[in-house]
């Protein structure tokens, strides 16, 4: 199965420093002293790499109801400090680590 792959600017300006030529979807290293990995070996990277962001969701979630670096400020100087570490607490709760 042929894999279409879109490398941002900054993958492809690391590739062409690096030594390697870019055809297409076709990435080879110029001199021939690295070795492009087998499709095997790129699946099962990319299948690892898959893994491991699907287990951080609980962190992502977690993040976009935290609150805010203002919050937590104006709770700081208001001294509500146990409002602040009970809504952490509730949000750690709602969403555990896997």
């Amino acid at each position: 199965m042929k894999t279409e792959l879109e490398f941002s600017a900054e993958a492809l300006s690391i590739f062409l420093t690096k030594g390697f030529t870019i055809a297409g979807d076709i990435v080879t290293p110029a001199d021939n002293t690295e070795t492009v990995p087998s499709q095997e070996d790129w699946d099962a990277k990319v299948s690892e790499l898959k893994v491991a962001y699907a287990a951080q969701e609980y962190a992502r979630k977690r993040e976009a109801e935290y609150p805010s670096v203002q919050e937590c400020v104006h709770a700081i100087l208001d001294d509500d400090l146990d409002a602040l570490q009970a809504k952490r607490a509730d949000i750690k709760t709602k969403y555990p680590k896997g």
